[in-house]
């Protein structure tokens, strides 16, 4: 009998940087595999699933899930998480045409990774796709292309107790002039206002992608029709570098920014060191593992003057699509079958901590349910497309970490780089469009 080989790399790999500006020198790569075994795997086939979920609690359970499925079905998964660098590594296999069996799509389902993924339509969880996803995750032909365990809803994740000891109430952070004064008050009890992460690069490109549509795009359809046309002013981009580079002056990130990884910035939230963090509500999973008693909530995006909506970010989180040309089709739509499933669904997108993508399916968000009560369907709060997703040509993250990266370091003219840099890449993928 063979043996189930669910094989977890993380791998920390430095993005190349692009344009002018220059990436913070990052460590060596170093890898990592662990190798659990199951003497339950009873066919040839082992699946190969490569995921970008990070966190150590959701990337366990991930493993536990593909153990199951292993024993339920003989089907052996060799499930990979491959670090910060998951779409790097997803272009080189595109371009190689040597794709996974399954993979997730980190909300380029469409965009991206349509023309190698099978459209899902004819299974059945594709009659309950939630109505708030249907639209980013279908083309405008109607073909289905990935299962999303769950939805994204995301803003700014904080710690309460370190708010209420610093004097802030999140209700009240309507504007980033009101966010400022806030981590001015968390910096003043010795606090760090802002926790980044920047080893693991994706990110400095959150930091970017979460503040770029408050300055650029909300409520601004000359700014929206310019990014999706070509004709964007990119001397418009000098306000959202340069809101990064007064938090760093003022020193609102912590001071190892650039060097630490997302899990020191768990720990950080977890110990009641830090305030904030730009991050997904699956981060706050993550710092309840750490520490069960403190209290954590999500924020929505503040405006970038009175009068204008705070926003949340819809969208992808975790969600999986099938590779058209996987040699193990029957396998494959097994294992598809098998995530959607209620129980399975429910227990991945309940560690996540968020609603599930699919209307059967009750995920429990446990103490995050009265802040998605509370910002779910709210007419006072905009519903936004994730900035690069929506707005930027394909393969301008890399340049949103990078840059993200280069202001945090303190280089000389970072911002103008910064800028540079942007406008530069985005003309270029504007162009091969």
């Amino acid at each position: 009998m063979k043996k189930l080989v669910v094989t977890m790399l993380i791998a920390t790999m430095a993005i190349a940087s692009a344009g002018c500006s220059k990436a913070p020198e990052e460590p060596k790569t170093e890898t990592t595999e662990t190798t659990a075994k199951k003497e339950k795997q009873e066919t040839d086939v082992t699946l190969e699933f490569l995921y970008n979920l990070n966190g150590e609690a959701i990337s366990n359970e991930v493993q536990a899930v593909c153990e199951q499925f292993t024993e339920e079905t003989g089907i052996g998964v060799e499930a990979i998480m491959p670090g910060s660098n998951f779409s790097d590594i997803m272009k080189t296999r595109m371009a190689s045409n040597q794709l996974p069996d399954v993979w997730t799509t980190h909300g380029w389902a469409v965009a991206r990774y349509a023309e190698y993924l099978e459209p899902l339509n004819d299974f059945g969880f594709a009659d309950h796709i939630s109505s708030s996803i249907e639209e980013q995750i279908t083309d405008k032909d109607g073909n289905l292309y990935t299962l999303p365990i769950d939805m994204d809803l995301t803003g700014i994740i904080y710690n309460v107790n370190v708010l209420e000891e610093a004097g802030v109430n999140v209700d009240d952070l309507k504007t980033w002039d009101d966010f400022n004064e806030a981590c001015k008050k968390v910096k003043s009890i010795g606090k760090t206002p802002i926790q980044m992460g920047g080893k693991d690069s994706y990110t400095f490109g959150n930091l970017m992608d979460f503040i770029a549509p408050t300055f650029i795009t909300n409520e601004d359809e000359a700014n929206q029709e310019a990014l999706l046309d070509g004709s964007f002013d990119w001397s418009k981009w000098n306000v959202v570098v340069d809101q990064v580079a007064s938090w760093n002056a003022e020193g609102y990130f912590n001071k190892d920014a650039v060097t630490a990884d997302f899990m020191t910035g768990v720990k950080a939230l977890a110990a009641e060191e830090a305030a904030f963090m730009f991050h997904s509500a699956s981060g706050i999973s993550e710092i309840y593992v750490q520490n069960p008693d403190t209290e954590m909530g999500f924020m929505p995006l503040p405006a970038r003057e009175d009068g204008l909506k705070t926003s949340l970010m819809t969208g992808e989180h975790f969600a999986i699509g099938m590779s058209k040309t996987t040699e193990h089709p029957e396998e494959a739509k097994k294992f598809m079958e098998f995530m959607a499933r209620e129980d399975i669904c429910a227990k991945l997108a309940t560690k996540c901590g968020m609603p599930s993508g699919l209307d059967n399916v009750e995920s429990d968000t446990g103490r995050l349910e009265p802040f998605y009560e509370k910002y779910t369907n709210n007419a006072e709060i905009l519903n936004i497309p994730y900035f690069d997703r929506k707005y930027l040509p394909s393969g301008m993250w890399n340049d949103l970490c990078v840059t993200g990266g280069t202001i945090l370091s303190g280089q000389d003219n970072a911002t103008e780089e910064a800028v540079t840099q942007m406008k530069n890449s985005y003309e270029e993928k504007k162009a091969q469009e």
